[in-house]
């Protein structure tokens, strides 16, 4: 499905021109930010499920830490 740290595409392209969001928060609300201008956005859950196209990139599962 999708993470923390994933970039995924949104059925909408925002306003500046890119369709790419970076996922920055997980919980009853998904914040999103966008990876051209920086735009922040908070959705419920249930709309961002509604909105979302397709994860693009999955996140590293360690987030790049080496044990």
């Amino acid at each position: 499905m999708y993470d923390l740290g994933d970039l995924v595409e949104m059925k909408k392209p925002h306003p500046c021109g890119t369709n790419r969001w970076e996922i920055t928060r997980m919980g009853a609300d998904i914040k999103i930010k966008c990876t051209n201008c920086g735009h922040v956005v908070m959705l419920s859950r249930r709309e961002f499920e509604k909105k979302l196209k397709k994860v693009l990139v999955k996140a590293d599962a360690n987030n790049g830490k080496s044990e």
